[in-house]
């Protein structure tokens, strides 16, 4: 089955970025993010890129990606269109010390000319705009030819690509909207990426969310995680209820923890892409 969406004409992107943008801002995402650092690091050694490399995050949050790639010398631009994300991935790369750009920008209107950067990296970022062939498409505009693309995406069938489904049955998304998990879809990626380029990698991992219980992580997230915290904030009493008991069964069925701690095994896409 074909994974190819076509973008509604009537959609307001605009509208649903505004959304989008005050759920992002609210809570603190730097708390969950930062927890997902091995991520970054583990695509900063995939990309295997020289030092001094021009290097642009894409939707970089709170910076896993835009240090892993400092760390090893490259010359970061980092883009969010939540400033907030931005000066709170400043705030740590001022602690060690890192020389990092910061931009905020919109992933789906990149403010660079054509092929400005050696590589173009997202992790948990890029998959969640909502124009997302506009924003694939913005990617493979600003690398260079020979160039490389390197995201981290949720597949649809992780714990994360089922969370976001759980959600959409209690608090529908917008219309005309794919799923962000399309970004870990082989068919999908391939389909976008590969008339300008050609998928190198694309390796299903397992990122770990560790956790003191099923419903430490709930309340944790509810808190921090903005989309979540917006999600329970449109139901009542009932429809809050009703999806801390869906999250809680579908948190019971990832959980491979060996001990009295929660550990939730989430598969994302490690993905590459080289630009011809």
């Amino acid at each position: 089955m074909s994974t190819h969406t076509m973008t509604n004409p009537s959609t307001d992107f605009t509208a649903i970025k505004a959304k989008q943008n005050v759920a992002w801002g609210s809570g603190d995402y730097s708390k969950v993010g930062v927890t997902l650092q091995i991520t970054g690091e583990a695509l900063a050694e995939a990309m295997d890129m020289q030092a001094d490399a021009t290097v642009l995050d894409v939707a970089a949050g709170n910076g896993n990606a835009t240090l892993a790639f400092a760390r090893r010398f490259c010359n970061v631009t980092s883009t969010d269109y939540v400033a907030e994300l931005l000066e709170a991935s400043g705030n740590r790369a001022k602690a060690e010390g890192l020389p990092v750009n910061y931009k905020v920008a919109d992933a789906e209107n990149l403010p660079f000319e054509d092929q400005s950067f050696d590589a173009v990296v997202s992790t948990f970022g890029v998959m969640f705009t909502p124009n997302q062939q506009q924003s694939a498409a913005e990617l493979q505009r600003v690398v260079k030819s020979g160039g490389k693309i390197g995201m981290a995406n949720w597949t649809p069938q992780s714990f994360i690509g089922q969370l976001f489904k759980t959600i959409g049955k209690h608090v529908p998304p917008p219309a005309g909207v794919s799923s962000p998990a399309l970004w870990g879809n082989r068919e999908w990626v391939d389909e976008t990426f590969g008339t300008m380029g050609e998928v190198t990698k694309f390796q299903c991992k397992n990122f770990l969310f560790r956790y003191r219980s099923a419903e430490h992580f709930l309340d944790y997230f509810r808190t921090f995680y903005g989309p979540m915290q917006k999600a329970f904030e449109a139901l009542d009493a009932a429809g809050q209820a009703a999806l801390r008991s869906d999250i809680l069964a579908l948190i019971e069925k990832f959980d491979i923890s060996t001990n009295e701690s929660l550990c939730i095994a989430s598969e994302y896409a490690e993905v590459i892409v080289k630009r011809h």
